[in-house]
Formats: C-alpha cells, sequence, structure tokens
C-alpha cells in the first residue's frame, strides 16, 4: 500500500464554520496507522500480459517498459530488471509522478516495494512498504497482504471556505479540492492529478463521511474523526468494491 495513494484519497472536509476542528496542517503518522488489511494481488495471464489489483484498482500490462492505461485516468510502465525485481513508473498529464521497485525477497514470501511519489515542488518522497505473501507463488503472481509501511509522510491543509465548505489542500501533490456539505461532487485539480476526481462530503454524528470519485464513479468511502484534544485525527477508509480498510492517524502540524 502507497501511503501516497491513500493520502490522495484524504479529501477532507468540514463542519460549520465556526467550529471547524479539521481546519490546520495535518501530517500522516504511519507509525500509528494500520494498513494491515490492504493487499495488492498480480495475476500473470495469457500473451505475456499481467493484470494488477490494489485498493480496488484494476488495469493490465506488459512488462516492456511501455505505458499502459492504469484506469485511473493516468499511465503505468512496468519492466522486469532482474530475476527478483521488477520496476514501475507512473505518470499523470503525461508527467512522472512515481517510481517503484519491486524486489521479492530470497525465500519468495515477501515482497518490498521502494516507492518515490514525485512533489509538485520539483521534490519526492520515499517510502517502503512490505508485503507478505498470501496466496500464490513462486515469483511476483499472487496476493500480498501489506506488513508494514514506513519512511516519509504526506502533509495537508484545510482551510475554512465561507459558512459550510473547505479547501483541502495536498501540500506535495499540489492537488486542491474546494467543496460543500451538500453531499454533491466538487472537483479536485492539480497538475498531478489526472482530471475527473471529485468528492462527496456529509457530517454526521460528529464525524464526517467522504466519498472519492473518478468520472462519476465512486472508489473510495472514509470517516474522519479529530480527538477530543485536537491534536490528532483518524481516518477510517475502504475501496467501495469491499476489502482493503485501513486506519490513517494524522497529527496536528
Amino acid at each position: 500500500m502507497n501511503p501516497r495513494l491513500v493520502l490522495l484519497c484524504s479529501i477532507v472536509s468540514v463542519g460549520i464554520a465556526a467550529d471547524l476542528p479539521y481546519v490546520g496542517k495535518w501530517k500522516m503518522n504511519l507509525a500509528k496507522s494500520d494498513f494491515g488489511q490492504t493487499t495488492i494481488t498480480f495475476e500473470n495471464l495469457p500473451g505475456a500480459e499481467w493484470q494488477t489489483t490494489a485498493f480496488g484498482i484494476t488495469y493490465k500490462f506488459k512488462m516492456d517498459g511501455q505505458d499502459y492505461p492504469d484506469s485511473m485516468g493516468g499511465t503505468a510502465a512496468w519492466k522486469t530488471v532482474g530475476a527478483d525485481t521488477w520496476e514501475l513508473v507512473a505518470k499523470a498529464n503525461g508527467k512522472v509522478t512515481e517510481t517503484d521497485t519491486f524486489k521479492l525477497g530470497a525465500d519468495g514470501k515477501t515482497l518490498t516495494d521502494s516507492a518515490k511519489q514525485m512533489k509538485a515542488d520539483g521534490g519526492s518522497i520515499e517510502s517502503t512498504t512490505v508485503y507478505e505473501r498470501a496466496s500464490g507463488s513462486p515469483s511476483l503472481a499472487g496476493k500480498w497482504k501489506t506488513k508494514k509501511v514506513s519512511g516519509a509522510s504526506g502533509t495537508m491543509e484545510m482551510i475554512a471556505s465561507g459558512a459550510d465548505g473547505l479547501i483541502f489542500r495536498d501540500l506535495d501533490m499540489g492537488m486542491s479540492c474546494d467543496a460543500k456539505l451538500d453531499g454533491k461532487d466538487y472537483a479536485c485539480t492539480g497538475p498531478m492529478l489526472p482530471p475527473g476526481f471529485t468528492v462527496a462530503m456529509k457530517s454526521a454524528a460528529g464525524s464526517l463521511d467522504l466519498t472519492v470519485k473518478k468520472d462519476g464513479k465512486p472508489f473510495f468511502k472514509a470517516t474522519y474523526k479529530v480527538a477530543a484534544d485536537g491534536k490528532s485525527m483518524t481516518e477510517t477508509g475502504a475501496s467501495t468494491s469491499g476489502g482493503d480498510k485501513f486506519k490513517i492517524v494524522f497529527d496536528r502540524m
């Protein structure tokens, strides 16, 4: 599980402008978060074709270094660089947004993803995800369950907008969403985000319910709750296709 993918899904909003507990800057705390129910699957198909599924997102590709649609408006280029190592270059709007190196453990039971997420300012955020094999063998093909996520964390900022809305900014990706709590879809834009992403939000029982969509199709839902002391915020989310549940803790900056 790439934490930047999760932060992309963390498009948050607020309650009434007079008492917005979510307003401010927040940093993902990987050590306190739980990605243990998230998985990634690789299937080796006929004709040298592969298929991968992660967080309810599925697409097909070949290990030839060419760009293939990733079903989310971007592209993915995979290639084999060794008997136990594979590389991925992801792009959006024609620009590289992420590079990953997947390396199989000597016993074939672990898979390590070393990821570099590009920032809008030209820098990068590096993280490592270690997976345990849940099925399949002996190489990349199979289902992998997240064991540990470590490395740098992303940051976001929420700014009150009028009496019933909020501007959410991913400070690393340069992404911005301006939305209201009326359950309607509002667009998210940014140089590293493909077009067609929207959010719909509603408040309920002291928490915030949110749905992220791509081209009108929901693919992620989450609930956010700020701690009583206001110093941390917890997101519990899952893909709309089922499974891949996680908990993310954010610390106020």
